[in-house]
């Protein structure tokens, strides 16, 4: 039977940390359900928002409603702090509605992984911010990850 993993592993240096959050930056912003689950463990447990998810099934449908909805997706993730087997991260993404309605989320997320790198829970608040089309900060091409020349939140 193999076991799966996601390195980085526990216990995580600084350097794993940052490496980690911004491999969960990338595949965020690729908006695949099926490829950002297997980040998780199959008993994932979240808090995201209002909303409590239970398992990789779970996890995928909501991203796919999510994304759905979150037109012109772009996230930047930024480590705030990190412990043995935990990452705190601040974020910040942008979207617009069908009816082109501009938004900024700003939220913090806690991480608990396990022995082999995979989340386990994972507790989101995030606020909204309705903001004008010209107001927006994140520009890159949304078919992609963040390039590696744009600023990061600080």
């Amino acid at each position: 039977m193999s076991t799966e993993t996601k390195p980085p592993a526990p216990p995580f240096t600084y350097d794993d940390a940052v490496k980690k959050v911004r491999m969960a930056e990338d595949a965020w912003n690729s908006r695949n359900p099926d490829k950002v689950k297997m980040a998780y463990t199959k008993d994932t447990v979240w808090r995201n928002r209002s909303q409590f998810l239970n398992g990789r099934d779970e996890v995928a449908a909501f991203l796919a409603d999510k994304w759905k909805t979150e037109n012109g997706y772009r996230l930047i993730k930024e480590i705030w702090a990190h412990g043995d087997d935990r990452i705190a991260v601040r974020f910040c993404y942008e979207h617009h509605n069908e009816a082109g309605d501009w938004f900024r989320a700003y939220g913090n997320e806690n991480w608990q992984f396990d022995e082999h790198g995979l989340m386990k829970f994972r507790h989101a608040s995030i606020n909204d911010v309705a903001i004008e089309e010209e107001e927006r900060k994140f520009h890159w091409d949304s078919s992609g990850p963040r390039p590696s020349d744009h600023p990061d939140l600080t």
